[in-house]
């Protein structure tokens, strides 16, 4: 009699180990995950979905692989995964060219972020920095403020291209700043840093991966970046909202969303894993290299961001009459 209860307790027991994680195992994807960039291998999204990729496939014991899809500034690879089932087996690696820019910049636009995605986490921020050639007049953002409102329409400002972010960025801060400037848009941040070095273009806001070792080298000047707090990678450069423009803020971000309407407890285990992830040592002296910071939070956190960044960038692109190319 005695035996028999212990085993029935023992099995009780078990039983109660077991469900939790059952439970948890159903809040995964079954078999592997494949995360899609919309970017060439070697990139800064690249670089960060790798990372996650590393510690997430560990951590849920099942393989999760990057897979690039560059084109069309990550249109090309956010189109497909919004075609995807909500399984949770594909995942993007969302952009703010993606998610924030395209959909106020492209009219006919394949997708929907708010009906065919579904936030999961933002993984984090990094700055745009405005820089000038080296033997540029103005030093400081308060002197190419003056510069500008001097000789309105001749300052020569260049662009990755028409549209970008940092073309964008260069919007919202005239918007802000009062200025008129000649825009000057390039196929890329490679023939613009070689014509800003080469004194064709004037000054740029340029992302900080481009940036940062041409101002360590003294072939360019950094004037501010654009997070309202001081990015820890550049310590030393001030930021625009620090200057006289408080609030200002114009990163380039990255986030994990899925197909749209994926299971509630899914998106949440993955958005507490990502959580647990970007907490790492290793991974925030990674983080720290690319510059990318003030990821994590819950997931209205990253909705409500993405909400605010659409509504941003459209209303500067109709204030500034921006032309999507192509």
């Amino acid at each position: 009699m005695q035996r028999r209860q212990f085993m029935t307790g023992a099995a009780a027991l078990g039983a109660a180990l077991v469900l939790p994680a059952a439970a948890r195992a159903q809040d995964l994807p079954q078999g592997p995950v494949k995360i899609v960039v919309g970017f060439p291998a070697g990139g800064g999204t690249d670089v960060l979905a790798r990372l996650l990729g590393q510690k997430l496939g560990v951590m849920w014991n099942i393989p999760v692989i990057v897979e690039n899809r560059a084109g069309a500034a990550g249109i090309i690879a956010a189109e497909q995964v919004a075609r995807q089932p909500n399984d949770g087996n594909t995942l993007l690696m969302a952009h703010v060219n993606s998610h924030g820019i395209a959909p106020g910049l492209q009219p006919k636009l394949a997708y929907s972020v708010e009906r065919d995605f579904t936030p999961i986490a933002l993984v984090g921020k990094t700055p745009t920095i405005l820089i000038g050639g080296a033997t540029q007049p103005a030093k400081t953002l308060p002197e190419l403020v003056a510069l500008c409102k001097a000789q309105p329409g001749k300052i020569v400002f260049g662009s990755a291209g028409s549209g970008s972010a940092q073309h964008l960025a260069l919007e919202i801060f005239k918007a802000r700043a009062g200025i008129d400037v000649l825009h000057v848009p390039y196929k890329g941040s490679a023939p613009l840093m070689n014509d800003l070095m080469g004194g064709h273009v004037q000054y740029c806001f340029e992302g900080m991966t481009t940036a940062t070792p041409l101002v360590q080298s003294g072939k360019v000047i950094a004037l501010a970046q654009t997070l309202q707090q001081r990015s820890k990678s550049q310590p030393n450069v001030p930021t625009v909202a620090e200057q006289g423009y408080p609030g200002f803020e114009a990163s380039i971000w990255f986030g994990m969303v899925g197909p749209g309407k994926m299971p509630a407890a899914m998106v949440q285990r993955m958005n507490q894993d990502i959580d647990r992830v970007l907490a790492m040592a290793d991974v925030q002296e990674k983080l720290a290299q690319v510059g990318a910071e003030d990821g994590g939070g819950s997931v209205q956190r990253f909705a409500d961001f993405m909400k605010q960044e659409q509504q941003k960038y459209a209303q500067t692109i109709r204030d500034a009459k921006i032309v999507a190319e192509g």
